[in-house]
């Protein structure tokens, strides 16, 4: 039924869950989780549960939803759960300082707030800086646990019914936000709508990955991240296949463990990964049966070449380069199964269109750097309150990806460098600004400029150019401090790898800070 003034009903909880009920699939293992297998009907009593919940506490259509929370069924519960009702979902990093959720917290506006036990105890004492929260739902693993003056997950949805009313949304209605980094270090929310995710599904995990019900999805990528909400969560859902969640993080040895002992079918990473498994395999010396993955996918920044013919004399599998981004909700250029042409971003996935420009806005010919410009349905409709950056980003039916790209005579596309001074470290954008202004805080730094520094192996580095006050000289002690500094007030992947003390910083007449001289 089409009610005037709304439109056509849809909404993703009913498309990624329920529907699979009704399609004989209630009794399949939706989730592997630790020693845990949950079925999709006891995933969409726990969505009901939690919808429910948000419902009697107040939760309104349109209102958002934070989820700090890690890998694990609390977060698929409380995302879905959320948009069940009509309410708006925005995971965020599990790994960045209070402040940072503050800024989410206080941006978004939202009412709700869903976070694993430990990571509120490192934020709970910033409470009165929340502008708009009004609740706080701790997540514990001690279920029986409860929380003082906020609710504890489990005994809020213990006693609510595993029913709830879906909420009348239509596909053009948000759904839910993603934050991505800026080019000045300020976090963007980028809005997503109901259909964006069946979108993503149809195009990149039907025609590229070629998912089926029988598929297990293992995504090293963390959920909070646009390519690991996909590979981890809606992809497999979507398809009526099975997903594994890793809530810790996702080192090598661990990695190897889950494949090992989940058997999954498809693996989503990134370069580092992939870099980081080949190490530990080749110096443990250890075998490990990955036989069951048929395909393993990377994004994030380039594959560089070498990774891709290692990991596959290593294990014999083949890795799937792409390039996606938040705005897009995932990957729409891509190499496909059979179709591999190593160095390249692979080609334009179907659904989606994308055109290499001149700064005037023209199509350029082949191998001709440009601006990458895309176009889809899953694309944002616009980033939450930042009308100038809409009008810069959004050209029409067209996004401005900020990446240079060329393309060749055979359609395949090459990654040449971003437009700005963003960097991608291990798959996630930092931007420069943000460690520079926290170093600079240092009592021995005068000025610094952070670019990053290519390996040999095509991975990109975190490096700061150090200019040093007065009194202090360059050493290996001052190297370590201003490390340990950065790692102590921001996340963990944002500190420099290099540090190389210089003399003064390449700058304009105006004063800017020329970074690309300080490129190598």
């Amino acid at each position: 039924m089409d009610v005037k003034g709304i439109g056509i009903p849809y909404n993703a909880a009913t498309k990624f869950i329920d529907e699979k009920i009704s399609f004989g699939l209630g009794e399949k293992t939706a989730i592997y989780y630790r020693d845990e297998q949950i079925t999709y009907i006891e995933l969409q009593k726990c969505v009901n549960k939690v919808g429910y919940a948000l419902k009697e506490l107040g939760i309104e259509a349109e209102n958002r939803v934070l989820l700090v929370c890690y890998d694990s069924p609390e977060f698929i519960t409380s995302f879905y759960g959320s948009i069940k009702i009509g309410a708006v979902p925005i995971p965020v990093n599990t790994m960045m300082k209070p402040g940072d959720y503050e800024y989410y917290l206080n941006k978004s506006r939202a009412k709700a707030l869903i976070i694993h036990e430990d990571l509120w105890e490192n934020i709970s004492a910033f409470r009165d800086k929340f502008l708009y929260l009004q609740h706080v739902i701790i997540i514990s693993d001690d279920r029986e646990k409860l929380s003082g003056r906020d609710y504890q997950y489990w005994e809020l949805i213990k006693s609510a019914p595993d029913n709830v009313k879906t909420s009348y949304t239509c596909g053009d209605d948000a759904a839910f936000w993603l934050f991505s980094s800026g080019s000045t270090g300020e976090a963007k929310g980028v809005i997503h709508l109901q259909h964006d995710m069946e979108y993503a599904l149809n195009t990149y995990a039907q025609e590229v990955l070629q998912i089926t019900e029988d598929d297990i999805c293992f995504s090293a990528s963390k959920l909070f991240f646009a390519y690991g909400l996909g590979g981890g969560m809606y992809f497999p859902l979507g398809a009526g296949a099975s997903t594994v969640l890793l809530s810790e993080r996702p080192l090598p040895e661990k990695v190897l463990s889950i494949i090992e002992t989940y058997k999954p079918t498809i693996f989503f990473g990134v370069p580092t990964l992939y870099g980081s498994i080949m190490d530990y395999v080749e110096r443990s010396g250890n075998q490990y049966d990955l036989s069951s993955l048929r395909i393993c996918t990377s994004a994030g920044e380039a594959l560089p070449e070498a990774f891709l013919k290692r990991w596959k004399e290593l294990f014999g599998i083949d890795i799937l380069d792409g390039i996606g981004s938040t705005e897009a909700l995932h990957i729409y250029i891509s190499n496909r199964i059979h179709d591999i042409r190593p160095g390249t971003s692979g080609k334009v996935v179907p659904g989606y269109e994308a055109k290499v420009v001149d700064e005037d806005g023209n199509e350029v010919g082949p191998n001709t750097v440009g601006d990458l410009l895309i176009k889809g349905d899953s694309l944002t409709p616009g980033y939450w309150n930042l009308h100038t950056l809409n009008k810069e980003k959004i050209i029409g039916e067209w996004f401005a990806t900020g990446d240079k790209y060329y393309k060749d005579e055979d359609g395949y596309y090459t990654y040449y460098g971003r437009a700005d001074d963003m960097l991608k470290i291990g798959g996630i954008w930092v931007s420069p600004v943000e460690v520079e202004n926290c170093l600079v805080e240092h009592q021995a730094v005068l000025e610094i400029a952070v670019v990053g520094e290519t390996t040999e192996e095509g991975l990109t580095l975190l490096k700061a150019y150090v200019v040093l006050k007065d009194g202090y000289s360059p050493c290996d002690e001052l190297t370590n401090e201003l490390v340990n500094y950065a790692k102590s007030k921001l996340a963990r992947y944002k500190f420099p790898r290099v540090i190389e003390y210089i003399d003064e910083l390449p700058k304009t007449s105006s004063g800017k800070i020329q970074r690309f001289r300080l490129r190598v």
